[in-house]
């Protein structure tokens, strides 16, 4: 992440690269003329240097510019929109380091051909002021691209949790118990909890659990379901035993200041996911559920009790082991949340792999497929909570085929009332591209009986006409429509006048 130093660096370096290429200088040449040695200049232009006043000053008389134009944060109209570039919060807070990219080598190539990148920098800073995204935008997409680009499976991490677990002679059978995790952190950390002070506290009842690194206590709230507190418990023992130093000390991080401090925030919660689902059992769980020849509801709800843990993480563990052990890369995750009315279906998270699947632009304000199992399982638990009081949770699969698209896909979903505010609901799903590889895993995707659905993305951009669970008209399709046969009229308009 670039710092306030490395920007006056890089924009000075900048200036200079551009004014020795307008002047025609070689490096030699500049050297001749300012009596500074040629890597010297090289570490300048590369934004590693910035020279003393008496160095400026000779930069400045052997490119033919004053010492003030130098030293400015400003540019001239062909490098501004680099040095714009530069000083938005994109360089500042990505961690390009992370993927790899060396930010004085961006800029670099970003400034050898300026005329020809301008217009694109230009629209991408207008883009991130117009939408206001912050440094949290960026830190969570940052976050989400990591996670795609490993593919959601983190060897370190496994091995970690694979150490830990010999280290502290703990069994690959689930489920590990509650006390099992206290013990462990008050042994090999001297870390105690306490379920008191939280639920003391009016103010408090948003936060589930927070790490006080004085008094080496882990406070919990009440009201968490015994899979909560599981994965809060296994979770603290990630941070101590990885030794994340920067990290939240509350579980919803109120604010993402940091990518470390997110990233480690990720680790950690991997890591907890990782010990209370222990990767060969998934695997040969996955395995079994590759035989059936029907879809099972009752048998992958069982999977969600033998492990004690709470739906998003059997799903968010699906997502890891299918992509490292049985090649399935193209998948999504995305979590629905309901409020008692059913009016309004917020999707509140959302991660692609391989590709951007469909659906996706979580950030539209419209009203998200009704076809969707997503929303449908929702629909259904509140239908049997209204008839026999149906705790949940439920679950169910379908074949869900994009309008408009020769993509399908396998979503296995869960749905289930929230733990602490029941009258509201939530479900996970996760989204498999049926592709031959698929096929081949798993055999019931050949039964007939497995429900399949054309669906879209929402209701204003689906063309569907048939659809009777349609909330809201077509508004966007209808106007995207509208636009092309004025494109039409008027190109036929043109033929005619032409002739």
């Amino acid at each position: 992440m670039l710092k306030d130093i490395d920007t006056v660096k890089l924009i000075f370096g900048l200036k200079v690269h551009q004014l020795r290429q307008e002047q025609d200088l070689s490096y030699q040449q500049l050297s001749e003329r300012t009596g500074l040695a040629i890597s010297y200049l090289h570490n300048i232009e590369k934004g590693k240097k910035y020279p003393k006043a008496d160095k400026i000053l000779a930069l400045a008389k052997a490119l033919n510019t004053d010492y003030n134009y130098l030293v400015s944060l400003d540019a001239d109209k062909r490098l501004q929109p680099i040095i714009d570039l530069i000083h938005s919060d994109f360089l500042k807070v990505f961690p390009l380091e992370l993927f790899g990219i060396n930010t004085p080598k961006l800029i670099e190539l970003l400034s050898v051909t300026p005329d020809k990148v301008n217009a694109f920098i230009s629209t991408v800073i207008k883009i991130l002021r117009n939408h206001h995204l912050q440094g949290e935008d960026f830190y969570k997409a940052a976050l989400r691209s990591y996670q795609d680009m490993n593919d959601n499976y983190f060897d370190e991490l496994e091995h970690a949790v694979r150490q830990f677990k010999t280290e502290n002679e703990l069994p690959q059978q689930p489920p590990l118990r509650t006390e099992q995790l206290e013990s462990l952190l008050l042994r090999r950390y001297q870390l105690r909890i306490d379920r008191d002070f939280l639920a003391s506290q009016p103010d408090m009842e948003e936060i589930r659990s927070f790490y006080a690194p004085q008094s080496q206590t882990l406070f919990l709230n009440q009201g968490l379901s015994s899979a909560q507190e599981n994965f809060l418990l296994a979770k603290e023992l990630g941070f101590q035993y990885l030794a994340l130093e920067e990290r939240p000390y509350e579980t919803r991080m109120t604010e993402v200041d940091s990518f470390d401090k997110l990233l480690n925030n990720f680790k950690a919660s991997y890591f907890s996911v990782a010990l209370l689902m222990d990767e060969r059992e998934m695997i040969e769980d996955i395995e079994t559920m590759a035989r059936w020849r029907s879809w099972e509801a009752a048998s992958f709800l069982a999977l969600f009790r033998k492990y004690n843990v709470t739906s998003e993480m059997l799903i968010q563990r699906l997502a890891n082991i299918l992509p490292q052990h049985f090649g399935i890369n193209d998948l999504f995750f995305f979590r629905f949340f309901a409020r008692p009315d059913l009016q309004k279906f917020e999707m509140t998270k959302e991660m692609h792999l391989s590709q951007l699947h469909n659906p996706h632009a979580n950030q539209l304000d419209e009203h998200y497929c009704r076809r969707w199992i997503s929303i449908n399982l929702i629909r259904q638990l509140k239908a049997h909570q209204g008839v026999d009081n149906t705790r949940g949770p439920i679950a169910g699969a379908q074949i869900s085929r994009y309008w408009g698209t020769p993509d399908a896909y396998l979503c296995i979903t869960i749905a289930k009332p929230e733990h602490r505010e029941p009258e509201n609901s939530s479900s996970v799903t996760i989204g498999l591209l049926i592709n031959d590889k698929l096929k081949r895993l798993f055999r019931f995707l050949e039964d007939p009986k497995l429900s399949a659905k054309d669906v879209h993305t929402t209701c204003e951009r689906c063309g569907i006409l048939d659809c009777g669970a349609r909330a809201v008209p077509p508004s966007v399709l209808q106007h995207r429509r509208k636009k092309e046969k004025i494109k039409a009229t008027l190109e036929q308009l043109e033929e005619k006048v032409a002739n």
